[in-house]
């Protein structure tokens, strides 16, 4: 789960890390109180899930409360679904670093990362410039220590004062990354002020999906999801993601999805929707399919490779699927897998075609989305 800034800027205070004075609004009727509480100059920051929102128009400056109102009703009435802002007192910026902590896949460790050039093009950076970008490894049995904290920040060439808050707010981070079983807890940037202070100026926080249980100050809500159909699939559970293409792919399993997917590109088409009905979820391809006519699409490519996930019991579901919800689009299907052979013959008595090739299948759907079939 990918947290809003709000949300991360409020565990990082839990933490001991310092943020600008800030109010979340919902409205351009709320402006006011915020105003009272930020002063101006003040930063209008749309809580959207995606980076480069400064970049987007997405982060506005204003010195008065009429500017503050129009840039608002601007922000909530764009085509990036704001539905909330974070209204905060504008910080005097003297120099701004990067840090951030996520997990080493190869080490299976914490990883520290932090940079003395922190801001917008620190992607740019860690690939012109990757020696910029020191890293730290952390053993997570054995926790944090002082030395860990002194290779990060003198690495960067930080000291004195300055080192002093850094490595404090890397505590701080690093506590919010174990207390919120973090994928990523990253602030960037980390403002140095004029004065000398260590102030989160932005951050961004991940929560390791599987840890949700054990999170429960964040139960998933409509806020997080673009459309009131990936959060209905999102309360379900079952993995949905919609893009602006011709073909509604349901697979069961997300590397089998995937692997199509790429196929369907390469072949010169494009993806609608992403519907994994694998797993826990493969007797479920009703509700699937539902999912997939939500967004609309010119064909459904339903393929599978059914293991534990059994080819049979989704073949019955497929039928059962296609008779109650009679699709207007035409439907590929490629179903293989755990006792095929029953599958095969459920299909071929409802009358439908299922191809024994995933490239065929694949070809097949770009062409009928294409017109071409």
């Amino acid at each position: 789960m990918n947290l809003f800034e709000y949300q991360a800027k409020e565990a990082f205070r839990e933490c001991g890390i310092a943020t600008p004075k800030g109010v979340l609004v919902r409205s351009v009727e709320e402006l006011d109180a915020a105003f009272a509480e930020t002063g101006f100059p003040c930063v209008l920051k749309s809580q959207v899930l995606r980076g480069g929102r400064g970049k987007a128009g997405l982060i506005r400056v204003v010195k008065d409360a009429a500017a503050g109102r129009k840039e608002a009703g601007e922000l909530f009435a764009s085509k990036h679904n704001v539905r909330m802002l974070l209204v905060e007192e504008a910080v005097d910026i003297a120099r701004e670093i990067y840090l951030a902590i996520t997990v080493d896949p190869v080490t299976g460790t914490a990883l520290l990362m932090g940079c003395a050039e922190g801001g917008v093009d620190i992607e740019s950076l860690a690939a012109t410039q990757p020696e910029k970008i020191v890293r730290v490894n952390v053993d997570m049995a054995e926790g944090l220590g002082g030395y860990h904290v002194n290779n990060l920040v003198y690495g960067m060439g930080l000291s004195g004062d300055t080192g002093k808050q850094v490595g404090a707010v890397v505590r701080g981070l690093y506590k919010v990354f174990r207390s919120r079983d973090a994928q990523l807890a990253e602030i960037n940037p980390l403002f140095i002020t004029g004065d000398g202070r260590a102030v989160a100026g932005d951050g961004k926080l991940i929560i390791d999906d599987n840890s949700l249980p054990r999170q429960p100050r964040y139960p998933l809500s409509r806020d997080y999801f673009d459309s009131d159909v990936e959060f209905e699939a999102a309360q379900e559970g079952i993995p949905y993601l919609r893009f602006n293409g011709d073909i509604a792919l349901m697979c069961a399993g997300s590397g089998l999805t995937t692997t199509v997917f790429d196929l369907i590109h390469d072949a010169g088409g494009s993806v609608a929707t992403y519907v994994d009905f694998g797993g826990a979820n493969y007797t479920r391809a009703v509700r699937a399919m539902e999912l997939c006519l939500e967004t609309p699409s010119k064909v459904i490519l339903v393929v599978t490779f059914g293991t534990i996930a059994r080819a049979d019991v989704m073949a019955e579901g497929v039928v059962e699927a296609i008779k109650k919800l009679n699709p207007k689009v035409p439907v590929v299907l490629r179903i293989r897998g755990t006792n095929e052979a029953e599958a095969f013959e459920t299909l071929k008595q409802a009358g439908l075609t299922n191809l024994s090739d995933t490239e065929e299948a694949v070809r097949k759907a770009v062409e009928l989305a294409a017109g071409r079939a």
